[in-house]
């Protein structure tokens, strides 16, 4: 009795989006819906990617939002502030939902609000000390946690994504003037 030797590349795991195409070939054989694949994959990657990302941050009581203003003040270098419109700028969101974020980071001590002398309409935000050590200590965490989630893929395969990921999005018309480099 002979052993069957299986190749590698023969064996292949469907994931989710997989059938979804497979079901859209069986309806539609007319469509080429081989896009599909690549959003929905990507929208199902991020869904899982923020679970993740959720679920570390929450151990630091922390919302990706408000950690992502703490890691950009962090990130900013020494002395760590940042006028509001400069973290709108690092920002995907509303004028109301960085206020929001920062009125809970203020509340629990770990940034500070000041007007700017230099410009009176202006305000300034600044990690304290109890802040920096946060976002230091939920960074660590946030990058395990990160490296667990892409162990999946070799460091070549991350850089062949990395590389087509930030083709698609300058494609779409994403671009680091659209945020403060800062």
């Amino acid at each position: 009795m002979s052993v069957k030797q299986f190749n590698a590349k023969e064996i292949r795991v469907s994931d989710a989006v997989e059938h979804v195409l497979a079901q859209w070939h069986n309806a539609r054989p007319d469509l080429d819906v081989s896009a599909m694949g690549v959003i929905g994959r990507i929208s199902r990657a991020s869904a899982l990617l923020d679970r993740a990302i959720n679920k570390t941050l929450a151990d630091y009581d922390l919302h990706p939002g408000e950690f992502d203003l703490l890691a950009t003040l962090r990130r900013s270098g020494a002395p760590h502030r940042l006028t509001v419109g400069q973290l709108l700028k690092s920002t995907m969101v509303t004028s109301g939902a960085v206020t929001h974020r920062l009125n809970r980071l203020d509340e629990r001590g770990l940034v500070t609000r000041d007007v700017d002398p230099s410009n009176r309409r202006s305000v300034i935000v600044a990690l304290t000390k109890k802040g920096l050590n946060l976002v230091d200590e939920a960074l660590l965490a946030h990058v395990d946690n990160e490296q667990r989630q892409l162990a999946c893929l070799t460091s070549h395969k991350r850089e062949v994504l990395a590389e087509l990921l930030r083709e698609l999005l300058l494609g779409l018309g994403d671009s680091a003037s659209d945020q403060d480099t800062a």
